[in-house]
């Protein structure tokens, strides 16, 4: 089960790979209210997102579909839609003496299934894993050890109450990470970030270069 996050890609929306994913997640949460769900459309995107399910969908108009800003679910040709792009949220507690007053609170809880496992492409003359799973505390220098080092990366830069976390992104994998925590904010971020923890793994069809 949760391996399956990159086989939802390209799929309709109430197929039954995504439906039975969702189901999954919700019984881990055992909520009432865990498969509520937030629509929000735009011409080129609509983003179903699961707050308490810790998971955004993102879903891309295809067959020359355009959504009308603000559609709401019932309005929506999901014929004319795919998946695109799957967000995973994890909301660790900060570490001792971590200034919680600068952490920014997200509307999502944490992804409630663990361990991730995310499966990796081969590569000439690297040696890599061919999968790699993770936790809630998987930190930013993990990620690199069995991914190698990111195709893309950003963030960091300022000082620490204002400026964009630190991201990773394995661009043939079809994997950015964004990491959380003070390690990952601020001028010195990149040198503390072997440390953050993971706060948003973005999964997408792999590119190539």
């Amino acid at each position: 089960m949760a391996s399956d996050i990159q086989q939802l890609l390209g799929c309709k929306p109430y197929t039954s790979k995504v439906t039975a994913h969702i189901a999954a997640l919700a019984e881990k949460v055992s909520k009432p209210d865990a498969t509520t769900l937030e629509v929000k459309a735009y011409p080129d995107a609509v983003y179903f997102n699961y707050y308490a399910l810790g998971i955004s969908l993102l879903f891309k108009p295809v067959g020359g579909y355009v959504p009308k800003t603000g559609l709401k679910l019932e309005e929506l040709q999901d014929r004319m839609l795919v998946l695109d792009g799957v967000d995973v949220y994890n909301n660790p507690p900060p570490k001792a003496g971590a200034n919680a007053s600068r952490a920014t609170k997200s509307p999502y809880t944490s992804y409630p299934i663990s361990p991730i496992t995310l499966n990796l492409v081969a590569i000439e003359e690297k040696e890599r894993p061919s999968y790699f799973n993770v936790t809630s505390e998987t930190t930013g220098k993990e990620f690199v050890s069995a991914l190698g080092e990111p195709d893309r990366k950003g963030g960091g830069a300022g000082p620490s109450s204002g400026s964009i976390n630190i991201w990773c992104e394995w661009t043939k994998d079809g994997i950015m990470v964004e990491f959380g925590g003070e390690e990952s904010r601020g001028p010195q971020a990149w040198e503390r970030g072997k440390d953050a923890v993971w706060k948003v793994i973005s999964i997408f069809s792999p590119k190539e270069d």
